[in-house]
């Protein structure tokens, strides 16, 4: 059965709560980066504000930020850091109507479901849960956004040291599975030095063997990459021809690698400036309809931050947004859930099994 995107049920405005809600209040900025007192913090929810009579959908909404009436009534999500002097932000700490605000949580109802709570927090799911089910949707899934969707990928360092899981993210980028990838310069550097010498932290990417003076490898796939000055360069001077990098690079899929404080070197491409890289890691974000972090918390509670639950099409037709977070760890999967990414599945296993099963369901992998 082909992959159908469940219908969004879109809040019944003749309710007498809705008609009765007054409009929002809104206040202006004092100034640049500060907002104003009792200011309204979106979710990764549809949000609707009442505004002259009329309900509206805050459209591309994400965690944590305010929300400005621009003109002619579009509302605009913004972080409180980017808010400017004049801005008139939304005010309202309830969510039902009250303050001419609603969150609307169960808009997707699949069938036979059972309606939770709002922020129902502690959901967790354990090595003994069964992901088959998981695992089959995911692939139905990718299936279809393939042709109608945005796919991005959130990775962590560890692909980069397996042989196979390389292998298999490879061909899901060649065979139109990416649409988008969100790193660090770990993953960048070691699939680089994988790609050009067979090892990740001098160790052979398929034997585990460690090679003399393996500790400099990646420290030498950096200095050349540099001297390169980029690394698209890197992989024309150095007739690269395997692994991630190369494979997001040839079939010009855009990336982000956002910068830390541990980082060597680090690669031309690294963003070092944490803002600039959010700001970045938020341009390929949106418009995204299925974002799968793996092995990677600071990456993906960052990037579900910034990720709604939903996106409205060019046709106005309102569709999920799916959030898959996959960790060998149960603390990463369920800390992503206890900060409220409700929409969020959860697998708990190695990333490089994960990786390989999926790239072999899809037949992209033999």
């Amino acid at each position: 059965m082909a992959f159908q995107i469940p219908h969004y049920d879109a809040p019944d405005f003749t309710l007498d709560k809705f008609r009765n809600a007054p409009d929002v209040r809104w206040a202006e900025d004092p100034r640049d980066g500060v907002a104003p007192e009792n200011y309204h913090s979106t979710s990764m929810y549809p949000e609707y504000f009442k505004i002259d009579g009329q309900w509206i959908l805050a459209e591309e909404s994400r965690m944590d930020s305010s929300v400005v009436i621009g003109p002619d009534q579009v509302l605009h999500v913004v972080e409180n850091r980017n808010l400017k002097q004049g801005d008139k932000v939304i005010l309202g700490r309830s969510e039902n109507c009250e303050e001419g605000i609603y969150m609307h949580c169960h808009g997707f109802r699949e069938p036979g479901e059972e309606l939770a709570d709002q922020f129902v927090f502690r959901q967790g799911r354990s090595r003994e849960t069964s992901y088959a089910r998981d695992y089959d949707r995911l692939v139905e899934l990718l299936r279809y956004e393939k042709d109608h969707g945005k796919i991005v990928w959130v990775m962590g360092p560890a692909f980069a040291f397996d042989y196979d899981a390389r292998r298999a993210m490879q061909a899901l980028v060649e065979n139109g599975y990416a649409h988008g990838l969100l790193a660090g310069n770990a993953l960048a550097t070691h699939d680089l030095e994988g790609a050009l010498l067979n090892t990740a932290l001098g160790q052979d990417i398929y034997t585990q063997r460690c090679h003399p003076n393996g500790h400099y490898h990646h420290l030498d796939v950096i200095n050349k990459v540099r001297n390169s000055g980029s690394i698209p360069q890197f992989i024309e001077d150095h007739h690269i021809d395997n692994g991630i990098m190369y494979s997001i690079v040839k079939q010009n899929v855009p990336y982000v690698l956002a910068g830390s404080i541990r980082d060597d070197g680090p690669l031309p491409e690294v963003i070092g400036d944490a803002y600039a890289a959010q700001s970045a890691m938020r341009h390929v974000i949106k418009g995204a309809t299925t974002v799968i972090c793996l092995a990677t918390m600071l990456h993906t509670i960052a990037a579900g931050n910034m990720t709604p639950c939903f996106r409205v099409l060019e046709d106005g037709t309102v569709r999920p947004v799916y959030l898959y977070c996959v960790d060998a760890d149960e603390f990463v999967v369920n800390k992503l859930r206890d900060r409220g990414s409700l929409a969020a599945t959860t697998i708990v296993t190695n990333v490089q099994d994960f990786i390989t099963i999926i790239a072999k369901a899809l037949k992209v992998m033999d």
